[in-house]
């Protein structure tokens, strides 16, 4: 019998922590694309709880031959934007304050950290997070630290779980650029995603 309990646990666990894949018509992805242009880089970013310090989330921006965001198990989405397993196309100037602004609030601050690098290895990370597949909740970091190790320049990285680890290990990376975002929007955030709804453009 206890056995038996076991395994029902173990399978409502994975139920639980399934990925949700999605995959946008080719059309919308074609229409979305967005080419910010050079430098080629690529964007880690981490949401810190304010009060524990600790991470709650991690994503990867990477700007190359388009720019898209790599978000594995969020929450954010815009209905402008399509989504191919958790990577959210078109990510225009706009379309990243957006971003910004959902994750950062009362409770919770954003740190972006941004490292240059050759246009061979943001077309590497791109095809890496287009390949990974949709992410099962709570694994985002997890998803997130084994992109970027199998990249040139970023080996060093630890593979982990942990938000914040991968944060810090990240921002010892040579040349990167860190920046805190903040804000004071109410916890739901609400007011963000209804601001998306309402379709404004992200031009």
């Amino acid at each position: 019998m206890l056995r038996l309990i076991i395994s029902l646990v173990a399978l409502l666990g994975l139920a639980a922590c399934g990925a949700e894949p999605k995959w946008a018509p080719e059309e919308q992805v074609k229409a979305a694309r967005f080419v910010a242009g050079p430098p080629t880089y690529v964007t880690l970013y981490t949401v810190v709880n304010k009060t524990s310090g600790s991470g709650a989330h991690s994503a990867i921006l990477v700007n190359g031959s388009e720019r898209l965001i790599f978000d594995p198990a969020g929450t954010w989405m815009h209905p402008r934007l399509p989504e191919r397993n958790d990577v959210h196309f078109g990510m225009t100037d706009k379309a990243i304050a957006f971003y910004i602004d959902y994750h950062a609030r009362k409770t919770y601050d954003v740190i972006e950290q941004k490292v240059f690098v050759s246009p061979e290895v943001a077309e590497l990370v791109l095809q890496r997070v287009k390949d990974y597949g949709a992410v099962p909740k709570a694994m985002c970091t997890q998803a997130t630290s084994t992109v970027l190790r199998g990249v040139p320049g970023f080996e060093g990285l630890p593979s982990t779980w942990y938000p914040k680890k991968l944060s810090d290990a990240f921002g010892e990376l040579p040349g990167v650029v860190t920046r805190k975002i903040t804000d004071d929007d109410d916890d739901s955030n609400h007011g963000v995603l209804l601001v998306q709804a309402n379709g404004n453009p992200l031009e």
